[in-house]
């Protein structure tokens, strides 16, 4: 099972720091990215112009140790659509889509479709579903996505939520109905959790503040792939 540390950035100097305290253990890195719309709050880059992001769009700098980690985006916006090649072009290895911040406007249908086409064949592509959502929902695009990202949290965007536990079954639905796709989970896992949606079917697991807020980041996430 891999284990993936996740970042929700205030401004780049964050993004950069936590970067660099997990380089040389991991060769990803998730970063949340909110737009303050299908979020409560903004977060890097979106919380206010950002110098370092348009230079990573104009490609006179990259991400934080781009040359080490990969990255995956997990983009928690409105409109992802519009967003789609930003993040392609700032480096992204794999982009993940939320299923409910599909729900706003148009056909899920055919959103899906457009997002699909953008990106098939240029960067992975990630689908994450809240606990509410039917695995029925996501069935027709199992097979253009990448990682079905299944979210361990009520709320989307914040860090240090409680864990809902109801996960577990949507993961084990997942596998069983869909074994060759890769599950991940994400949203305050700990480390008496893990084991349990390992057993369950989780291909990889998401954890931020159980690695960041620990004391001991190297500690921390050793425990984690312990389990």
């Amino acid at each position: 099972m891999e284990i993936i540390p996740a970042i929700l950035p205030k401004d780049f100097a964050e993004l950069e720091e936590k970067v660099e305290m997990v380089k040389g253990m991991v060769n990803l890195v998730q970063v949340d990215i909110c737009d303050g719309k299908f979020t409560p709050k903004p977060c890097w880059p979106y919380k206010k112009q950002d110098d370092n992001f348009e230079a990573i769009l104009r490609e006179e700098r990259g991400l934080p140790y781009w040359e080490d980690v990969d990255y995956e985006m997990d983009l928690m916006i409105a409109d992802p659509e519009t967003e789609l090649e930003n993040w392609v072009l700032a480096g992204a290895k794999r982009l993940i889509i939320h299923y409910e911040a599909l729900k706003g406007s148009g056909k899920i249908a055919d959103r899906m479709e457009a997002i699909i086409a953008t990106l098939l064949g240029r960067v992975e592509i990630g689908l994450a579903i809240n606990i509410d959502t039917p695995v029925d929902d996501i069935a027709p695009y199992i097979h253009d996505i990448d990682v079905v990202q299944c979210m361990g949290i009520d709320k989307i965007g914040f860090q240090g939520q409680d864990f809902n536990p109801q996960v577990i079954e949507k993961v084990r639905e997942l596998k069983e109905r869909f074994p060759e796709k890769t599950i991940s989970v994400d949203g305050s896992v700990s480390i008496e959790d893990a084991g349990i949606l390992r057993d369950a079917g989780a291909d990889r697991l998401i954890v931020g503040s159980a690695i960041f807020d620990n004391g001991n980041v190297v500690d921390a996430f050793q425990k984690f792939e312990n389990i």
